[in-house]
């Protein structure tokens, strides 16, 4: 897939998918990239239509609307709109696809909204992505300066030391190691080999990092939002896997509890792919 600086932006109209727009503003602004607003037109948008006699029309005038608002607020940004028919979960891939996008950047009420992109339903929108999908709530824009990464005994280590280098790169941010702590000694000497071989590839890269421990075994996901809150971190990176893993690190409440953390902290999402693939090009 021929990738073309684009950061794809579904909205339902709702303040977090506002919210969301301005964070892929703010992020094309430092990367030069350009935005675009899209629409998946539904039952949900018939009923927040009610009333209108054309609904193709009623909503290109919102996103018309939306895209003016933004470009008096973010000068120098390119942002296009787009809205079609149809069911979310194959809208938006398939669009990502056509543009060209290199992120998706998602608006979610935490579980709920989005129209009603809900617990496993936002996940299955994510896990399908080709690219990485940014998680974002209510949480105004503030920067990337300092983002979380958790490993765990199946991360695949390439994949996550590309994504983080990118990232690291694209905001200027220091990367914080979270190792997950396990009792099994085979699994927890694989999570020591792959964090060194992670902290191996930053220090080539040139990337600020720090490596810390969970403390507590099974509760790793509420001790890593602790943790995030209490170093006022900004965003949490994290590769999913809905196939291999620890009950812990699993694709289910795992990441949900990340994804919809009550602390609104920014998720980014990145799908196992064939590596080389290259979302942001420094």
């Amino acid at each position: 897939m021929k990738l073309n600086n684009i950061i794809l932006v579904p909205t339902d109209f709702s303040d977090p998918c506002a919210n969301a727009a301005d964070h892929a503003i703010k992020i094309a602004q430092i990367v030069k990239f350009k935005v675009a607003l899209f629409h998946v037109i539904n039952k949900d948008t018939e009923s927040l239509f009610a009333g209108e006699k054309d609904i193709n029309v009623a909503v290109e005038n919102k996103l018309k609307h939306l895209v003016s608002e933004l470009k008096k607020q973010n000068q120098g940004v390119e942002i296009d709109y787009m809205f079609q028919e149809g069911s979310i979960f194959d809208l938006i891939h398939e669009v990502a696809d056509d543009i060209g996008a290199n992120m998706i950047l998602l608006g979610t009420h935490g579980k709920k909204g989005m129209q009603h992109l809900l617990g496993s339903y936002a996940m299955k929108v994510i896990t399908k992505s080709k690219i990485p999908t940014l998680v974002v709530q209510k949480k105004p824009y503030s920067g990337y300066k300092n983002i979380l990464l958790p490993v765990n005994s199946f991360t695949e280590p390439r994949q996550k030391v590309g994504i983080a280098i990118s990232v690291s790169k694209m905001f200027g941010s220091t990367i914080h190691i979270f190792k997950e702590v396990l009792k099994d000694p085979g699994e927890m000497s694989r999570i020591e080999i792959i964090t060194k071989q992670i902290a191996e590839a930053f220090n080539k890269a040139g990337i600020s990092f720090e490596v810390f421990a969970s403390k507590i075994p099974g509760e790793t996901a509420k001790e890593l939002v602790e943790v995030a809150v209490a170093k006022n971190l900004d965003a949490i990176l994290m590769v999913t896997d809905s196939q291999i893993g620890s009950s812990v690190f699993s694709i289910g409440s795992w990441n949900e509890k990340l994804l919809f953390n009550e602390a609104q902290i920014p998720v980014m999402c990145v799908n196992p792919i064939e590596y080389g693939q290259i979302y942001f090009d420094f």
